[in-house]
């Protein structure tokens, strides 16, 4: 510093004095400047009083010698002690030097510059609001000081600083929030304690409203949670539970919407402290706000889906996420499906640019981690903050749809959260199926392809909401379109839809109602669709329909019309060119048609073909059912068609027997004696009026080797009574004729009056049964099955490379 100059109204003694080393002698000098600017202010010579801050200023405090800043600082402290309360018309000139004093390399000096403005703010009190920001962005460097004295300094200084916000009703909130909204993103662990302290204070004030700026600050505090310091964390979850409390007191001044995509980021962080307070926030969200947050649907579900799936060491966010989920579910109503035209003077919430998404500066980092791709999660959780003057939200189901489809396509989400998606789905489907039938299929593969998902639920769930696609009314389409997108969609060899109306080989052409019977095709443009394409997955899935098959279609038989569904089976059975799947299939629809307790009411309906609905269905699955032999006379024998039965036995002596064949053969012996055919049985002691029934047994008997269950059909025939001992009144001996002889027993064994003998017996029995239809053509279904399996024989010798027909018979 140049000595020659002229400080005045400085005195050479008190300029030698503030530039010496010593501290004491520059108090020295502060205690003049003291006494001189009182002087001043006493006089009212503001020019005087100015031109001695200035000279403070810019020729100490700012100076480049160490030791002329220290006394700068410490001569300014002094100006503002003289000052009194006429100090707040010079505040700007006071704190600007030491300001630019917080940022010295010199700790020692940095600390003297927070002792200058300690004295400085003391003696202004609220006076200094006006400079609130400057202060408290200088306060907050300090708090992260790696200094302990300059710490110690700083905390002192802040703790004035809060009191004098506390008593004053004068704070400028609106123009301090986008300085604490920078602030808050700071990493270093101290800057974030001085913030949250910052942020405490603020709303223990009456008179300050912070709830109104929460949606500026909540993904920072949300940060903060994440510290590693435990004291930190511990500060930040009072600060959160403070503003929740609040927000259930005064939920119709919070700004749900705006804080919505906050929440959804933070419940998909990994760290499990940040996920449950988000999460327990978004439950809070949801229930208070209810459907403002519909639009943000696809969001919340992105974040909550996953924690369905968690494991006791997360069950607090999973039981939270579940009443998320729950909540959520039960806002969306019928009245979500009504037409996307607005009526007049509506407005809609549309999705807005990333804007609407909290700025998140100062952080490397980035968001928290997702469950589901980066790029996907960005992209449907953005939208536009719902406004209470709006009309009525309006749930947008493009992006639940893309998050639902996500989730369950993922094979390695969880159980519970694939169910979760489900139930969302059918809930979807229930409450809004016209929105909901724009996307059915996007969804039907994913549907599909769960079919073959290890967990029994999750396919039950999934054949519920097929069902719910099959058979809703939302479903009925004039044009049913292309099939399930382009990866489903039929080739000309493969599965095509049936014809209307082509339903059987009745004489009559009556048909019920489509509510009531499959006489017409399908229950909506979707039904069939799932059933070719349940049949094709059966058919490249050959495990799927040898585990899961029966269960699937069982299911399906009690969540539809099992009428409906063999019916519309065996169409498009009856169409398949894969003859050895074709097969296969009947077979299992067979067993499950016999064996099934899902299915009591069809076989009842099958049993008697009283109906000309009940004569339609036989003739359906007749003529698909000729794929397989043995089924087709299993199929006679639940209808009870024993003549034709026994003539279809007659015809297998020109089929290609084979080992397959003698083994199902065996397995309908044993079906026989189960109780589905009780009534069969029962109806071989009717020897008179069933005769075509023990025919056809005998020629099962005759067809199969003599094994285990030769020896146990050859019993039961056994049991059959003799026709001749029924009509007399004593039972003879085995090798008694009816001739009128007399039996081994005193007497004569007398014939009753109306009974007639042997001959007699065997014309007056019927040429068919009661079952046999007068309006069924049995033969044509005769001619329909020599041809189908004439082409199984084609097609099995083309398959074996044998070019000449094999007459292999079995003899009766």
């Amino acid at each position: 510093m140049n000595p020659e100059k002229d400080f005045a109204p400085l005195t050479p003694n008190i300029v030698r004095a503030l530039n010496d080393k010593l501290y004491e002698k520059r108090k020295v000098a502060a205690l003049e400047i003291e006494k001189l600017v009182r002087e001043f202010v006493a006089q009212n010579n503001t020019v005087q009083i100015k031109h001695v801050i200035q000279t403070l200023s810019q020729e100490f405090a700012l100076s480049q010698h160490p030791h002329s800043r220290k006394g700068g600082l410490i001569g300014l402290a002094a100006c503002s002690i003289a000052l009194g309360k006429d100090s707040g018309l010079y505040l700007k000139e006071l704190i600007e030097p030491v300001l630019t004093c917080f940022n010295d390399a010199d700790s020692r000096l940095r600390y003297y510059a927070c002792e200058a403005l300690y004295n400085i703010v003391k003696v202004a009190r609220g006076a200094v609001l006006p400079h609130f920001n400057v202060l408290f962005d200088g306060l907050s460097k300090l708090a992260a000081d790696p200094d302990p004295n300059v710490k110690s300094g700083s905390e002192l200084l802040d703790r004035l600083l809060k009191d004098i916000v506390t008593e004053s009703n004068k704070f400028d909130l609106v123009s301090f929030i986008p300085l604490l909204r920078e602030r808050i993103y700071s990493n270093n662990q101290y800057a974030r304690q001085f913030i949250i302290s910052w942020i405490l204070v603020l709303e223990s004030v009456p008179d300050i409203n912070l709830l109104d700026y929460l949606p500026e600050i909540l993904d920072g505090l949300f940060q903060i949670l994440g510290d590693n310091g435990k004291e930190i964390r511990k500060m930040c979850e009072v600060v959160l539970g403070e503003f929740l409390k609040e927000i259930k007191k005064n939920p119709s001044s919070v700004k749900f919407a705006e804080m919505a995509n906050i929440l959804v980021i933070h419940c998909q962080t990994t760290d499990d402290l940040i996920q449950l307070t988000a999460m327990c926030w978004m439950r809070e969200f949801i229930q208070l706000a209810g459907r403002v947050m519909l639009p943000y649907s696809s969001g919340i579900l992105t974040a909550v889906l996953p924690c369905l799936a968690y494991d006791d060491r997360k069950k607090s966010i999973k039981e939270v996420a579940n009443v998320c989920n729950q909540s959520l579910m039960k806002l969306v109503t019928p009245e979500d499906d009504e037409l996307d035209e607005l009526r007049p003077g509506q407005r809609q919430a549309e999705p807005t640019p990333d804007d609407a998404l909290p700025k998140q500066e100062g952080t490397a980092s980035g968001g928290p981690d997702g469950s589901c791709d980066s790029s996907f999660s960005s992209g449907i959780s953005v939208f536009t903050a719902a406004s209470t003057e709006r009309a009525p939200v309006t749930l947008h189901l493009d992006g639940i749809v893309q998050v639902l489809n996500c989730h369950l396509s993922d094979t390695a989400i969880g159980m519970m959260t694939r169910i979760a998606v489900l139930k969302w789905l059918y809930h979807l489907y229930i409450k809004t199926p016209r929105k909901m039938f724009r996307h059915t299929d996007s969804l039907f593969p994913i549907l599909l392809q769960t079919l073959s998902d290890e967990s029994d639920e999750v396919i039950l769930k999934d054949l519920e909401v097929l069902a719910e696609i099959a058979s809703s009314p939302a479903g009925q389409t004039d044009d049913p379109g292309p099939l399930d997108g382009p990866d489903l969609q039929a080739s000309h060899s493969e599965l095509q839809v049936p014809t209307p109306g082509r339903a059987g080989l009745l004489n009559t052409s009556g048909t019920k109602g489509l509510e009531c019977s499959p006489s017409t095709p399908t229950m909506n443009s979707y039904f069939y669709k799932f059933m070719i394409n349940l049949l094709k997955r059966f058919s490249s899935e050959r495990k799927l329909l040898e585990v899961r098959g029966p269960f699937i279609i069982r299911q399906l038989c009690l969540l539809l019309n099992a009428e409906n569904i063999f019916h519309s089976m065996a169409d498009i059975l009856l169409r398949e060119e894969d003859l050895k799947f074709a097969s296969t299939m009947v077979h299992a629809l067979n067993t499950i048609l016999l064996t099934s307790t899902e299915l009591f009411q069809l076989r009842n309906q099958l049993k008697d073909l009283k109906t000309l609905e009940s004569q339609n269905l036989f003739c359906c699955l007749y003529r698909s059912w000729c794929h397989n032999p043995v089924t087709t006379v299993s199929l006679c024998f639940l209808t009870q068609n024993y003549r034709h039965a026994y003539d279809l036995i007659q015809k297998f002596g020109d089929l290609e027997v084979t080992v397959d064949f003698l083994a199902e053969v065996d397995k309908l012996v044993q079906l026989i004696e189960c109780p589905i055919f009780t009534y069969l049985r029962l109806q071989l002691l009717d020897v008179k009026n069933n005769p075509y029934l023990i025919k056809a047994l005998y020629g099962l008997l005759m067809l199969l080797p003599q094994s285990s269950a030769f020896q146990l059909l050859s019993h039961r025939l056994q049991c059959v009574p003799n026709p001749e001992l029924l009509q007399t009144d004593c039972w003879a001996p085995a090798g008694l004729t009816l001739e009128g002889q007399n039996c081994s027993h005193s007497g004569t064994c007398q014939i009753p009056k109306l009974g007639l003998d042997t001959r007699d017996s065997l014309k007056a029995a019927p040429k068919s049964q009661k079952a046999d239809s007068p309006s069924i053509d049995y033969a044509e279904l005769l001619q329909h099955f020599e041809k189908v399996q004439n082409k199984h024989l084609e097609v099995r010798h083309q398959r074996s490379g044998r070019g000449d027909h094999l007459d292999r018979r079995v003899v009766l």
